[in-house]
């Protein structure tokens, strides 16, 4: 542009040059614009901390600003107030509202040793809550810096984009100069002079350049709205290429909170004697079984286990009173005389773990962690729209198959070991893009190995935003169908873009070679194409509203042709 600036002036074209000048200095305006409004978006996600916090200090409230809050602090937040840091409730109970970081409408409680995080809205209760992280520390800030970095990371559709702008910009320049050279000599001078110029605005890549970076800025922001973390362009990219979804069990399909069905015993073992030794192995544990253990034995008292050590998909050993005890999965422990009482546990829906003490097994617990309510609904939706749906476990057969019938899945994979996962995920993504979707701690290694990593209910879990591609921050099962159908949508506007930026100089090279066309036209329509693909980008920060993608979806041959784009 500057080339042809300068050449029209030395021709004494100095209105097509202030021409050229000035529409591209107004679509050089819309871009900045564009990219900081998108950007907005996510930096929105900062202001949700409150200016002003209340802290207890030796014995007095005072009000502080939240970069002034240390760890160990004591945040008094009031009915109605924001959460300025991330923290543990040690006092108080609430319904705290997490939809603006979330996504999620529906209030979540939280009370003693309860973990709230920034931005949060406390509802009812006063709460007091002793500070995890400081306010540049918390899970906001730690968001906005890893998507605003990971935006380096180019996606197929850009990196597309670069390869085809990196020859062309060099390529333009050499014709030009050949155009304007052999003009010279077999015609007149000044005319080929100028139609090389023209030819030179016409090549100009600027729509190209920005076609696809001004689309991913604002995806990324809008899913940053409805409570998705999605880590650069080639995270996005690869999301609307995905045809095959991997469901993790626990945590993913169900609801995370199960509970202690059934204790079995066995050698005439007490039935609290079996709680008390696998909870004195699960105390520090924080997978979703341990938990329910630990609620159930809570009454009992139990104390810790020493020289506790996890075998990876297998179970923990550890020390109590001197004595070997284990917990862990059947086949890795015998269950012996508790056999046939085992597998009417798992065919009623439940994962088991057998207990052992000093080389005894002692007994058997079933726990079942009941399938989220809306999980039916959104395998349907993935099944609807053409993807493959497959769960993986570590759990038994029997527990997998009667979970994934109640959820729709017709392709079950059980009783896997972390290893097995990625090799499965693997062997999946050599068919068919494919997508894991885990809880992020468990499942790192398999969101890692997949084309695109989905960490669920991610919300201050730093492992599952570190290795996840796209974390879900809450809950809500529902979201991955939107992020979905948002990446889709979003590829489809990044080659629209790419397709009309490219068309613009296929057509008006050869229209501007011949001199049908003057620098002006060329610039005025070279600068409206780029507006174009400005205004067609910034629809990708548009989101559908949760409710509207769960519904049928059209059986028409044309609407799958359109899914796949």
């Amino acid at each position: 542009m500057t080339i042809a600036a300068v050449g029209a002036v030395l021709l004494g074209q100095l209105g097509e040059a202030a021409m050229l000048a000035f529409f591209f200095s107004i679509s050089e305006g819309l871009e900045e614009y564009s990219l900081a409004r998108a950007r907005r978006g996510l930096r929105a996600l900062l202001s949700l901390v409150p200016a002003q916090t209340v802290v207890l200090r030796d014995g007095t409230e005072r009000v502080v600003s939240p970069a002034d809050l240390r760890v160990g602090d004591r945040m008094i937040v009031k009915p109605g107030e924001r959460v300025a840091t991330d923290g543990i409730v040690r006092n108080g109970r609430s319904a705290l509202d997490v939809s603006a970081i979330t996504g999620e409408s529906v209030p979540i409680e939280a009370g003693i040793d309860d973990k709230v995080f920034a931005g949060f809205i406390n509802g009812v209760g006063a709460l007091e809550v002793e500070v995890i992280a400081p306010a540049e520390d918390n899970s906001l800030a730690r968001i906005v810096r890893i998507v605003e970095a990971e935006h380096s990371r180019k996606g197929a559709s850009e990196r597309l984009a670069d390869r085809i702008a990196t020859p062309l910009v060099p390529g333009i320049l050499i014709a030009s100069t050949v155009i304007a050279a052999v003009g010279s000599v077999f015609g007149e001078p000044a005319v080929w002079i100028h139609r090389a110029l023209v030819v030179l605005v016409a090549a100009s890549p600027c729509a190209l350049a920005i076609a696809v970076p001004v689309t991913v800025v604002a995806a990324v922001g809008a899913a940053s709205r409805f409570g998705v973390l999605i880590k650069g362009g080639a995270a996005l990219e690869a999301l609307g290429r995905v045809r095959g979804i991997c469901l993790d069990k626990t945590g993913t399909l169900t609801r995370n909170r199960p509970v202690v069905l059934e204790v079995a015993t066995a050698n005439g073992t007490p039935r609290e004697h079996v709680l008390a030794v696998a909870a004195a192995l699960e105390a520090r544990s924080e997978h979703p079984l341990a938990r329910a253990i630990l609620a159930e034995a809570r009454a009992l008292g139990p104390k810790a286990a020493v020289d506790v050590e996890a075998v990876p998909g297998a179970g923990l050993t550890g020390r109590l009173d001197g004595r070997l005890v284990r917990l862990g999965r059947p086949g890795w422990l015998e269950p012996g005389p508790l056999d046939d009482k085992l597998k009417k546990m798992q065919q009623a829906g439940a994962s088991v773990v057998l207990v052992e003490d000093d080389g005894v097994l002692i007994g058997a617990i079933a726990v079942r962690d009941e399938l989220r309510p809306e999980a039916r609904e959104v395998v349907s939706w993935l099944r609807s729209r053409g993807y493959h749906v497959a769960m993986l476990t570590g759990d038994n057969r029997a527990t997998a198959a009667a979970l994934a019938t109640e959820a729709g899945i017709d392709v079950v994979h059980a009783e896997l070991r972390p290893e097995d996962k990625v090799r499965l995920v693997r062997q999946l993504g050599r068919e068919r893009s494919t997508a894991m979707v885990g809880d992020g701690v468990n499942d790192a290694p398999a969101l890692a190995g997949a084309d695109v990593g989905i960490a669920m209910g991610a919300m201050g879990t730093d492992v599952a935003i570190e290795t996840a591609d796209v974390a879900l921050m809450g809950d809500d099962l529902r979201h991955l169908s939107q992020v979905l159908h948002h990446a889709r949508q979003v590829r489809g506007i990044m080659l629209q873009n790419i397709g009309l930026s490219l068309t613009i100089i296929v057509v008006l090279v050869p229209l501007a070679l011949l001199g049908v066309l003057g620098l002006a036209a060329v610039v005025f329509v070279h600068e409206v194409a780029e507006v174009v693909v400005i205004a067609n980008g910034v629809r990708a920060g548009r989101a559908r509203p949760l409710h509207s993608l769960l519904l049928p979806a059209p059986q028409s041959p044309g609407a799958l042709a359109t899914a796949e784009m």
